[in-house]
């Protein structure tokens, strides 16, 4: 699944008359980046949420002839979900896998999709977070043998510990996450409402294994920004 229903409102004019998903970084929208990225790994079959500007990125896909591959979308024109709402609009997408990928639109990076999901397989997660060893203001807790442990704003000082552990490590999360469609059962009785998923993940993670991928690779970028963006645009120059 790709997340693509956002504002973008981080972007100013540049999302005034488009949506996030189709600002454009050398001459190609951060849509197609990801949709690209997720061909690499073997991802044939694809759900993208819309909302802002909805028919601008069902057009673009259209044009494209779906990429050669299955691309649906899930229609969040009415209300939109936040990430944990839209994930659960688009379960019936997921009907026949044991697992699935969810990647948000504005992520560039240089991760082995394939080894994170073969740890999501190896430990028999609910759900498996890539995360990353960068400054941010929210941080997701995890302990010596990556478990989700619980989470904090160092803006705020607010914590939550789900889990008791003797040694915990602040990780923040990378918009890249491997779940298994056991989750939805977990989670239906918010069907149809708006929340965050890193909120259910805090709440699921007392009782279930939410494991943290340590991601190292060269790099990650957050495209929702304009300062990003230009860094994003050095990056694919010299690749």
């Amino acid at each position: 699944m790709l997340f693509a229903a956002g504002l973008g409102t981080r972007l100013g004019e540049l999302t005034a008359k488009k949506p996030k998903a189709l600002v454009e970084v050398n001459s190609k929208p951060l849509l197609y980046y990801a949709i690209e990225y997720l061909k690499k790994y073997g991802v044939t079959d694809i759900i993208i949420n819309v909302h802002h500007y909805a028919d601008l990125i069902i057009d673009y896909v259209k044009q494209n002839n779906s990429f050669g591959i299955n691309i649906e979308f899930s229609d969040e024109r009415n209300q939109l979900l936040e990430t944990g709402g839209g994930l659960l609009k688009a379960k019936y997408f997921f009907s026949d896998v044991n697992d699935f990928v969810v990647y948000n639109t504005d992520i560039y990076t240089s991760l082995n999709l394939s080894k994170a999901m073969l740890k999501h397989k190896q430990t028999n997660a609910l759900a498996t977070l890539v995360v990353r060893n960068r400054k941010t203001s929210r941080y997701l807790l995890f302990s010596d043998d990556d478990r989700m442990c619980g989470w904090k704003n160092i803006k705020t000082g607010e914590e939550i510990i789900t889990r008791i552990e003797p040694n915990l490590t602040n990780y923040a999360f990378s918009g890249i996450q491997i779940l298994s469609t056991k989750i939805f059962e977990l989670l239906e009785e918010k069907e149809n409402t708006k929340f965050s998923i890193t909120k259910a993940y805090i709440e699921l993670s007392k009782t279930h294994k939410i494991i943290g991928y340590i991601d190292n690779s060269k790099y990650w970028i957050d495209a929702g920004k304009p300062e990003t963006l230009k860094e994003l645009s050095l990056i694919l120059k010299g690749r």
